[in-house]
């Protein structure tokens, strides 16, 4: 079992993402998971779940908070994301990571500290999709996604995978200073 923890938009905005990524017909990635914004990466989430105790801890201890939502970006000419900012989504991942101490090549396999990047993903030529058709999708973006919101976050999820690429929520955990 592979687990990952994020943060979700508001359901409006969830809908408008997935009825944007449905426009590319052989992109898949909506039956992967929903839109959301990675705070923790699998890496040191393991099957006994002894990790979700120190996760509620952080949590218990955390004031809800806000993320602002921007423009559509690249990570190289492969995945588009919509970008996010948000300095208590840091200190949260930086407390989450610390708190579970993945080794330093699962903390650099999936980008975490120092490499952490928010983001909301859209497209990915792993799910289907050409270069082309990610170029052509972060032009509607800007005309069709915007004004970007600003997502409330009163808890955070996580999602296991219940199949290869298939994830779906597992536990939702509030936060509640």
């Amino acid at each position: 079992m592979k687990y990952f923890i994020g943060v979700v938009p508001s359901d409006e905005y969830k809908k408008k993402i997935i009825g944007f990524q449905q426009k590319w017909k052989n992109h898949w990635i909506t039956d992967v998971v929903e839109p959301h914004i990675t705070l923790k990466a699998q890496g040191g989430l393991t099957p006994d779940k002894e990790w979700i105790i120190k996760v509620k801890e952080i949590c218990n201890n955390c004031s809800p908070f806000t993320i602002s939502v921007n423009k559509p970006t690249f990570f190289g000419e492969d995945i588009l994301y919509l970008s996010a900012t948000s300095n208590e989504l840091y200190k949260l991942h930086l407390n989450v990571v610390e708190k579970i101490s993945p080794s330093d090549d699962l903390i650099k396999k999936y980008f975490e500290l120092d490499d952490f990047i928010p983001h909301m993903t859209l497209g990915k030529t792993y799910f289907g999709l050409s270069k082309q058709e990610l170029q052509e999708m972060a032009k509607l973006a800007e005309e069709e996604l915007s004004p970007y919101p600003t997502i409330e976050v009163n808890f955070i999820r996580i999602y296991q995978e219940v199949e290869p690429l298939k994830y779906v929520k597992y536990l939702d955990i509030p936060l509640s200073k």
